[in-house]
């Protein structure tokens, strides 16, 4: 069988370039394209083991790109990550909220790059459960890496369903956001306490009767969010 390939959407040859020789270096097969126009459809052919978008490439671009990507069944658990010049923080949040694992701004470090890779892809791998966990009306099965609200299921990031994951097995417990980017993305250290808000603001989008007013997913004021079972435990919401 062929190894699953890194889909790599450049325009700029060099920088596409220095992107396969890194990542090539360090075991991984990799794909390039210079638009965006044919990139889902062989992604449709031979599922990626995980997409790097530039944001601004002629055709489709990385935004539209993860639109799509994060729409389709097949691929909507694939890890994404940009690459792109766009370096403000609403630029960074919005690509989060579109479905991105993460978020990489040019000029970037080459051995930077590929740490944040594996950080991706170590996320990307089954839990050993036993089962299902079951909390009202919520169902997660780790080994599947599927989430099921109130009998419809709900697609999920990597990073979204591991985050959701931890708070349910640390049921009732409250994190700050450090401990959470401890906790999710281990040795991630570029991502962003930001990022945490993000991420549990799109958990609540699908887990929840109403986002804001959430039932399970709650805020702790001046501190940081915890999963409840219940309605029992006081929100600070």
């Amino acid at each position: 069988m062929l190894k699953a390939s890194i889909f790599i959407v450049e325009d700029d040859p060099d920088i596409s370039g220095l992107v396969r020789h890194h990542l090539e270096s360090a075991g991984f097969s990799t794909r390039l394209f210079s638009t965006g126009s044919s990139v889902i459809r062989e992604a449709e052919q031979r599922r990626p083991l995980l997409f790097i978008l530039d944001v601004m490439v002629p055709g489709e671009d990385g935004l539209e790109l993860c639109r799509q990507i994060r729409q389709s069944q097949p691929m909507e658990t694939i890890p994404v990550i940009f690459l792109t010049a766009r370096s403000s923080e609403s630029d960074r949040i919005f690509g989060l909220e579109l479905g991105a694992d993460d978020y990489i701004c040019k000029p970037f470090s080459p051995r930077e790059l590929v740490a944040r890779v594996k950080a991706v892809l170590r996320r990307y791998g089954p839990a050993i459960s036993a089962g299902p966990i079951c909390i009202g009306d919520i169902e997660i099965d780790p080994y599947a890496m599927t989430l099921t609200v109130r009998g419809r299921r709900h697609a999920t990031t990597i990073t979204e369903f591991r985050m959701l994951e931890y708070f349910v097995n640390h049921m009732g417990r409250v994190f700050t956001r450090d401990q959470l980017l401890d906790s999710v993305w281990g040795d991630s250290a570029f991502v962003t306490p930001r990022s945490v808000d993000v991420y549990v603001r799109r958990i609540r989008e699908k887990i929840e009767c109403d986002p804001k007013d959430p039932h399970y997913l709650q805020t702790v004021r001046g501190t940081g969010y915890r999963f409840v079972p219940n309605r029992n435990v006081a929100s600070a919401d």
